[in-house]
């Protein structure tokens, strides 16, 4: 599975959270300022041919599902940010993210507490 561009996630974004839907009903979920309609048509369009959405013709227009789950993709990404900028080491990761003080110790309390008691 490929990283998608910004452009990309941003409609993946409006798929997933819809559950997919025409290109206007796409285009109404997203924030400003949106693409011109074309534009993510077009985005659709490579986001099917990467394989990442199915196109269902609905009379003159196709209605746009997703193949690849949200958490799915989340998941690989994270691995490969990861992978590429911590040395593969989530320690080092929420390292990062303490000593730039964008985690705080409640939420590090929180972490453990998901680590100690998962669920099943």
């Amino acid at each position: 599975m490929e990283k998608l561009s910004q452009q990309e996630e941003e409609a993946m974004q409006a798929i997933w959270q819809n559950g997919g839907g025409f290109i206007k009903d796409l285009l109404d979920m997203m924030a400003e300022p949106k693409p011109p309609y074309t534009t993510l048509a077009s985005t659709v369009k490579n986001l099917e041919r990467k394989g990442f959405v199915e196109g269902q013709k609905m009379g003159n227009s196709f209605k746009y599902t997703p193949i690849i789950k949200e958490e799915d993709y989340k998941k690989r990404f994270m691995n490969g940010f990861v992978s590429d900028y911590f040395k593969n080491s989530y320690k080092e990761l929420v390292t990062f993210f303490a000593k730039d003080k964008k985690i705080s110790a409640e939420d590090l309390k929180e972490i453990i507490n998901l680590i100690e008691n998962p669920k099943k």
